[in-house]
């Protein structure tokens, strides 16, 4: 429960810095076309989520972004992901029942952000995930894949020049394709839904 506390904090924060910077930004300042060349295009970037990896039960979640914008309003991103979980995403941080074992996935994305209004966007990203199944010893039982969807709205901040950003968001998150689970996994996997709607904070850099 820290976790999920530590998230919604953090995100109240920006989010309330978001809308008084906006405040404070005149007119001529956001004034700008599709056309016009684009200062410090790349991005490299993660998640406020690798923070989880500072508590006693970590997730072992990594995250590494590399965004290029082409256009005021049009973004690509491609991701590096890798964690580690015990129960069902469906219900993951608030699950009855765990998995005898872990699951660590390992995964590529691709997206595609399209910003709309002044900041806020929707992005459209999916994921590849390798996923290793282990034994409560740690032992590999076999291997998956899982293909993963995201639909997400949020607004982006930034700061020094623009040189720094965040994006407070909300997440849509749908997994299709979710194979090959051993038996004792796919028993507690029955019945649970595949998709989960969290709050969500990236940040990152521009050059």
């Amino acid at each position: 429960m820290k976790k999920k506390y530590l998230i919604i904090i953090v995100i109240a924060m920006f989010t309330t810095m978001a809308f008084s910077q906006e405040v404070a930004l005149t007119d001529s300042e956001n004034t700008q076309t599709e056309k016009q060349k684009i200062d410090r295009p790349h991005t490299i970037g993660s998640s406020l989520w690798v923070l989880s990896n500072l508590f006693d039960d970590p997730d072992h979640f990594y995250k590494l972004s590399y965004g290029y914008q082409f256009t005021e309003k049009d973004n690509i991103i491609a991701e590096l992901l890798t964690w580690t979980y015990d129960e069902p995403l469906g219900e993951y941080g608030s699950a009855d029942q765990f998995y005898p074992g872990q699951v660590k996935a390992f995964g590529i994305g691709f997206g595609y952000q399209r910003f709309h209004w002044k900041k806020l966007f929707t992005t459209v990203s999916a994921t590849n995930f390798l996923q290793k199944f282990e034994n409560t010893e740690g032992k590999k039982i076999q291997n998956g894949y899982q293909l993963y969807l995201q639909l997400i709205v949020g607004y982006r901040v930034e700061f020094f020049k623009k040189r720094l950003y965040v994006e407070p968001a909300y997440s849509f998150r749908y997994w299709p394709v979710n194979t090959n689970f051993p038996d004792s996994f796919a028993e507690i996997e029955r019945g649970k839904r595949n998709y989960k709607i969290e709050a969500s904070l990236n940040f990152g850099f521009r050059f």
